[in-house]
């Protein structure tokens, strides 16, 4: 019995082409390994573009996401900085009066105007 070749292995990785292409020719076995290998290079060539556009709908999903952060944290820092209550309580607990200020006020909280 005949024992396989397995020189197209070692030629495919580590030989150049001419000499893979002369083996090929002369060598049954390594021939029907080379149309395998035709055959998946033909279907990654196929689905090539599949992956293509799939990665670039992840880069815009990407930058989607950056740009929809930046409009958030821009628009909730907006808010707080403008709402001088809710900037109080994030800093000090609770909201700051007239008195804690240092301003005269009188019973009511209200300013004392001389």
């Amino acid at each position: 019995m005949k024992e396989k070749c397995t020189k197209y292995e070692a030629l495919f990785t580590f030989g150049n082409d001419e000499t893979l292409k002369e083996h090929v020719n002369s060598c049954k076995d390594c021939q029907k390994e080379q149309e395998v290998m035709d055959k998946v290079s033909e279907l990654l060539k196929e689905v090539r573009p599949y992956y293509k556009s799939k990665r670039h709908n992840v880069v815009k999903l990407k930058a989607a996401c950056a740009v929809f952060a930046i409009l958030l944290s821009g628009t909730t820092l907006g808010v707080i900085n403008l709402n001088t209550d809710i900037s109080e309580t994030i800093k000090y607990g609770t909201t700051l009066s007239a008195e804690d200020y240092g301003f005269p006020v009188d019973s009511y909280g209200f300013l004392m105007v001389e």
